[in-house]
């Protein structure tokens, strides 16, 4: 699995060492200034591909036409270029993740119409009371475990109302996502969690049907401008909103947490004036970026990155994780500052895939943490913070779990 160019940096990118330390092996690609092929893992497919760590080359490509997301030649290029060319490699419906335009403006479109600024600030009331009632469960000076309580559990209720998926339903897609983004996990259970995650979205885009409610989904079956989505692109624009809508916000909320907590100067710099909480989240978005990689794209034309000539056909991943922390763009990069004036991570993406969901997510982490600096003066680490445990995934950045206690 290692980088597969003579003389490049022997790093692993799906190793579990790679995963609890990805910073410092970034850095060491950056330094050695070539963009390199690596084996890389998306979803149950390991791929040849290449993978680019500096700032401005990342953020050139998320934006280039010729970097394509295009469902049915990109999964030609997944088969072409995969570690095992006999492995089955899943067949996902077109959404507007993986589709260039004109279909992917069309498919923007409709889910903007429905997905508005408006219905977002609307929700934030119902945010800030959500979010105080899982404080309320908090016993002051009581060890718990804040992924767990806080970090996941929000986020899953936000986006579950959003898409109006019943309560007892919801926990199901975090354990089907947890398989599918794991490096551990077989094949066979990848398929097998896609496969359940798609038939109960068939399942409850049916129901909305006979049942309209408030919901996105409800939303998305009824808009009319540039005539309908289809079933399938329907289902796969519902299962993108249930998977991005959650996962990235709860690692966003835990690894800004874990920075606070081992940076008392700035949290009290947030103590002192809860004004810099939206510099905060979006300093917390640059040091631990949700996604360790962009989602995959291939190159539809060839790509010339300095003295690498990129040929048509291959798989090119954007380190976001890696970007975030360049020196040339970021100084003093690996620095936690809520202050910082350098702004412009690309956590969110950039270009016609910049994330839809970008200001929920800002509004979600803005809330718990001005919730948590309003109720609790204490906050403390319950364990070494060189045990805590990142998500063995190539795809996320997030801890397993976070021990604390608020008093």
């Amino acid at each position: 699995m290692n980088s597969t160019t003579a003389g490049a940096p022997d790093i692993d990118l799906l190793s579990w060492g790679f995963a609890q330390d990805p910073h410092g092996h970034y850095a060491l690609l950056r330094a050695d200034g070539t963009v390199r092929r690596h084996v890389v893992q998306t979803l149950a497919t390991q791929l040849n591909a290449w993978v680019v760590t500096d700032y401005q080359q990342a953020r050139a490509l998320l934006a280039d036409p010729r970097l394509s997301k295009e469902i049915e030649p990109l999964l030609d290029a997944m088969t072409a270029n995969a570690v095992d060319p006999t492995q089955t490699i899943a067949r996902t419906p077109r959404s507007m993740l993986f589709s260039d335009p004109p279909d992917h403006t069309r498919l923007r479109r409709m889910l903007g119409d429905v997905f508005t600024m408006r219905r977002v600030e609307r929700l934030r009331p119902w945010i800030e009371d959500l979010t105080d009632s899982l404080l309320d469960q908090i016993v002051p000076g009581e060890e718990f475990d804040l992924v767990e309580r806080l970090a996941m559990a929000l986020p899953i209720l936000v986006i579950g109302q959003l898409l109006g998926i019943p309560p007892e339903r919801r926990h199901d897609f975090r354990d089907w996502n947890a398989t599918l983004a794991s490096v551990q996990a077989t094949a066979a259970q990848k398929r097998e969690a896609h496969g359940r995650a798609f038939a109960y979205l068939g399942e409850l885009i049916a129901q909305k049907r006979r049942e309209p409610g408030e919901d996105l989904v409800t939303g998305m079956i009824t808009t009319r401008r540039d005539g309908n989505l289809t079933d399938d692109e329907l289902l796969a624009t519902t299962y993108l909103m249930m998977n991005a809508g959650y996962e990235t916000t709860a690692h966003m909320i835990s690894s800004g947490m874990v920075a606070l907590l081992t940076h008392a100067d700035q949290l009290e710099l947030l103590r002192g004036d809860h004004g810099l909480l939206p510099g905060a989240v979006e300093e917390f978005l640059r040091l631990e970026s949700p996604l360790n990689m962009a989602t995959i794209r291939f190159t539809a034309q060839p790509v010339q990155l300095g003295d690498v000539r990129i040929e048509a056909g291959e798989i090119v991943f954007i380190a976001l994780l890696s970007a975030n922390r360049d020196p040339a763009r970021f100084p003093d990069p690996d620095r936690f500052d809520i202050q910082r004036r350098n702004r412009g991570h690309l956590s969110f993406g950039h270009g016609i895939h910049h994330c839809i969901g970008a200001p929920l997510a800002r509004m979600e982490g803005e809330i718990v943490f001005g919730r948590l600096l309003e109720r609790f003066s204490t906050w403390e680490l319950a364990v070494p913070v060189e045990s805590l445990q990142w998500k063995f995934s190539a795809q996320f950045r997030g801890l397993e779990a976070l021990p604390v206690r608020l008093s």
